[in-house]
């Protein structure tokens, strides 16, 4: 095999079992597609915008043996796609939830946990702040758990239950994925711009990296997917 597919392989195998398991007929999740991808677009622009200046900084970088050779600006092509295949995988799995567990709802309880991770992430920021990954990655999660609870008339049917349940599922094949791009490497990390707390290969801050990219793309697709409640 061409080494220069790896990347592109791991995100093909990624997205192949959400992707048909998306016309079973229980989750259907294929008949939401027309909300997916437009509320796809925003937080994948705002992720290709961070990893363009992460890239441009030297915070990390993507090792030519493992990529296709097709750039956008300084983005392997590859690293595009990712924005869109693993939100996609991720909103699979939270509606997998909610179509087979339909009795988990938001509470006070979820609400407070989801706040208290905001509060210790920014703090943790304000901490490590001369670490550009860890810095950004705890502020950014930081702020936007800040903003859905301040506009969340707006984000009523964000169920934060769901949504802490569907994270700690994801966080498995999230890790494996992660796995295999940090340890070939195709991914490889300034490790002064991090904790260098490492799971296996990879860095911790991914797993909040993961975490609002998550995040992200539920917010818009429940926004896009359902009526504004009054």
């Amino acid at each position: 095999m061409n080494n220069h597919y790896t990347y592109f392989l791991i995100l093909v195998l990624s997205l192949a079992g959400p992707l048909m398991l998306s016309f079973d007929k229980k989750v259907a999740f294929y008949t939401k597609w027309k909300w997916l991808f437009p509320s796809m677009l925003l937080p994948a622009v705002f992720y290709v915008i961070w990893d363009m200046w992460f890239t441009k900084m030297g915070v990390w970088s993507f090792n030519s043996n493992f990529i296709i050779q097709q750039f956008v600006y300084n983005l392997p092509i590859e690293e595009v796609l990712f924005f869109f295949i693993v939100p996609y995988c991720c909103v699979f799995i939270y509606e997998c939830v909610i179509v087979y567990f339909p009795a988990i709802r938001s509470t006070k309880s979820s609400d407070r946990i989801l706040q208290l991770m905001g509060i210790i992430l920014f703090l943790a920021a304000l901490i490590f702040y001369k670490r550009q990954y860890t810095f950004y990655t705890f502020l950014f999660n930081s702020i936007f758990i800040l903003l859905l609870f301040r506009f969340r008339s707006r984000f009523k049917t964000f169920n934060t239950s769901v949504f802490l349940i569907s994270y700690l599922i994801i966080l498995v094949p999230f890790l494996i994925v992660n796995g295999f791009l940090t340890a070939i490497p195709v991914v490889e990390y300034n490790s002064n711009q991090n904790l260098g707390i490492r799971i296996y290969t990879i860095p911790m801050e991914d797993v909040f990296y993961g975490m609002l990219l998550f995040m992200m793309n539920i917010a818009a697709f429940k926004y896009k997917s359902s009526p504004i409640i009054p």
